[in-house]
């Protein structure tokens, strides 16, 4: 298979040859020094490229399924509806729970899909299905969005990982880890469970100036090797070494503490919002793809109690995050999405809890080819059904990959298989494009 390095946006034609000389020149350097990947990508004809022109996607992904009703589609005043009332957004009639006031007053780069309709409420089953876009089938092993993510949006040249996934929590942690799938290993994820940054990238016992010395010598006698003897082994040797050793110069990138106290005040302490704020950081070096794992939504019981703490961390982490990409002159190019596996049932148990619900349920897209300050669908006044502009998962995969300017029609190889991106006949939601 080919590599595709860019998501095909017109855009990409003016520079691209400079933007990929100049991000190799400083990955050349940076490879045999201890300078970040903060450092290679902060040259302005480096990064001033990649704010104008690279796609990236940051997915929140509230595991466990969150309740539509207490955050994007309430229903106050129906049997169904719970506690929370419905505000008024700073779009004339769109309405939202009261439990989400700062996105209600920043509608203006964030659409809401309301009319999704997945059929699958099982966690492991709907939690896979929602981050491959379809489901499973035999013999055939789908790569997740963030892996279809790092081998469209990567550079080939990129010291910094294509693909991170933020998952502290145990529970589901195992229902949709991150899968390259037949797309192979080169683009699976870096999986944070316990830490925000990367174990065992650290120099241990060796000084800066020995890492250096030993990189140099390294380098100059791989010059040698290398000459008079292209292919495409030694190519791919060189890759991998270049990678690994940007990538253990990425432990900036992914301190926090680096940032000033104003930004990190701002995200606030909980884990959320601080790998939100990392997700920033790393997208911001050029990380096509970063996934925030938020656990566990999964209120079968105290449904109320357990969303009236979550979801106002939600509003504040996505506000923040959409404020600050914005700020950066990033947003326009960054693509947020707000999603989990299902929603929560209309109907309220004995137990004051909300069960696994697939037919009609909410999701939210903000910044990069979005039309923001928007509703797509409707559901019927209780929440039962979707009553207008039902869609899939395949839909809602088409209409992600056509705001990041990707084809989704395009065929990945099997052989000589073709493996379609999104399956025959799905088109995105023009209506949520901008």
């Amino acid at each position: 298979m080919a590599r595709k390095a860019f998501c095909g946006s017109p855009e990409h034609g003016f520079g691209r040859r400079g933007f990929l000389g100049a991000v190799a020149g400083a990955a050349g350097m940076a490879a045999f020094s201890d300078m970040s990947a903060l450092n290679v990508l902060g040259a302005p004809e480096v990064s001033n490229e990649l704010r104008r022109n690279q796609k990236r996607c940051i997915l929140l992904w509230l595991a466990g399924g969150s309740s539509q009703l207490e955050t994007f589609d309430p229903k106050p005043g129906v049997p169904t509806g719970g506690p929370f009332k419905a505000i008024q957004t700073s779009v004339p009639g769109i309405q939202i729970s009261e439990l989400m006031p700062k996105l209600a007053a920043r509608m203006k780069d964030t659409c809401i899909i309301r009319s999704l309709n997945t059929r699958n409420a099982d966690h492991g089953g709907a939690a896979k299905m929602m981050m491959r876009g379809r489901p499973s089938e035999a013999g055939l092993d789908y790569p997740d969005l963030g892996a279809v993510l790092s081998r469209e949006l990567g550079l080939e040249s990129s010291q910094v990982p294509d693909y991170v996934s933020f998952y502290f929590a145990t529970e589901g942690r195992g229902m949709a880890p991150g899968n390259p799938g037949f797309l192979g290993a080169r683009y699976g994820s870096m999986n944070l469970y316990t830490s925000m940054i990367p174990e065992n990238i650290r120099r241990a016992g060796v000084t800066e100036q020995d890492h250096r010395e030993r990189a140099e010598l390294r380098n100059l006698l791989s010059r040698g090797f290398e000459r008079g003897r292209p292919s495409l082994a030694v190519e791919s040797h060189r890759q991998a070494y270049d990678r690994v050793s940007g990538i253990m110069a990425n432990e900036r990138l992914f301190d926090i503490t680096q940032e000033t106290q104003r930004v990190r005040d701002a995200y606030g302490p909980t884990l959320f919002g601080q790998q939100a704020l990392a997700a920033r950081r790393l997208v911001e070096a050029g990380v096509p793809f970063v996934r925030v794992g938020r656990a566990w939504w999964d209120s079968h019981a105290q449904n109320f109690e357990s969303h009236q703490e979550m979801v106002p961390e939600l509003d504040h982490v996505m506000t923040t995050l959409l404020d600050d990409l914005e700020q950066r002159g990033l947003l326009r190019n960054t693509l947020v999405v707000t999603l989990a596996e299902f929603g929560r049932t209309p109907s309220i148990n004995s137990t004051l809890g909300r069960d696994h619900f697939a037919s009609a349920w909410s999701a939210t897209l903000s910044g990069c080819g979005v039309k923001g300050g928007s509703v797509y669908g409707r559901t019927d006044a209780s929440g039962n059904r979707v009553a207008d502009g039902e869609i899939n998962a395949g839909r809602l995969f088409a209409t992600i990959y056509r705001a990041l300017g990707i084809n989704h029609q395009k065929n990945y190889y099997l052989g000589a298989r073709p493996i379609p991106l999104t399956d025959p006949g799905i088109e995105p939601v023009s209506e949520v494009l901008a």
